[in-house]
């Protein structure tokens, strides 16, 4: 991609080369804008071919692992490089883990999680807000999940890290509120996506069940950015009446509630 600006405002979106990070970039696609997109797997490619040829914008592609600082660093670099401002950034990257804390997982994965769910989005905040905020305007949506409303045992750091998204980005809402720049947090619920297999968790209740389609979940986030909303609970009904509940209902209840739908064999 060039640096010189091709007249379309440019998007960052991570996490890009399936489910709902494919589905976002593919909706900043067709509303018209240029694409930086990254993912640590080869499918990062074929994913900036596709948005290529069905919806005509310019994409730069990034394989970048940003569970590392090092990947973090490069794909920032890389967006900077473009000597293009941002116009939407999109902090999607994610993966979850399933199984019992003690005995049941395994560190690396759970290290692994936090170095991408939570390090990796405030390393790259921290890169690429300041000029968002220096220009006066700007969108940034943060991929949390319905998860960040309550207590997950058998995906107890997955749910924590969640936890972590949904407050971080309120804060930074806060903080930004009279600089242009927006801040979203998208709250999905279980989607189809291949978060449940890399998570073993296909034999749970959850993983066994119904799930929203990743281009709806990606639609009412676009929506919601533009339209500069807070939260957006995206998805089925039954998402929306969860979080509703997750500010009644105890912490107690939560907890059994997630039990049931994550405990292993829980699905069989």
């Amino acid at each position: 991609m060039s640096t010189a600006s091709t007249g379309r405002p440019l998007a960052v979106v991570t996490g890009a080369s399936s489910g709902i990070g494919y589905e976002l970039a593919g909706q900043f696609a067709e509303h018209g804008y240029d694409l930086v997109i990254t993912a640590e797997d080869e499918g990062i490619t074929a994913a900036a071919d596709n948005l290529r040829r069905d919806n005509g914008p310019e994409v730069r592609p990034v394989r970048a692992d940003l569970a590392t600082p090092d990947g973090v660093e490069e794909f920032a670099a890389a967006v900077l490089a473009t000597g293009r401002p941002v116009d939407a950034l999109a902090l999607n990257a994610g993966r979850g883990a399933g199984g019992e804390f003690v005995g049941g997982t395994d560190l690396r994965d759970e290290l692994n999680i936090v170095d991408l769910n939570v390090r990796s989005t405030v390393h790259l905040a921290k890169r690429l807000l300041p000029p968002m905020v220096a220009r006066g305007e700007g969108r940034v949506l943060f991929t949390s999940s319905i998860a960040s409303t309550m207590p997950g045992p058998f995906q107890a750091v997955y749910n924590a890290s969640k936890s972590f998204v949904q407050s971080f980005a309120e804060a930074l809402r806060n903080e930004l509120k009279d600089t242009g720049v927006t801040v979203t947090a998208l709250m999905p619920g279980p989607t189809d996506t291949g978060f449940f297999d890399r998570a073993e968790m296909t034999d749970t209740r959850v993983g066994a069940g119904k799930k929203d389609d990743p281009r709806t979940v990606a639609e009412q986030g676009f929506a919601a950015l533009m339209k500069g909303d807070q939260t957006v609970t995206a998805g089925s009904f039954l998402n929306k009446v969860q979080t509703v509940a997750g500010k009644l209902v105890p912490d107690k209840l939560k907890a059994e509630q997630h039990r049931r739908m994550a405990e292993p064999g829980s699905g069989d």
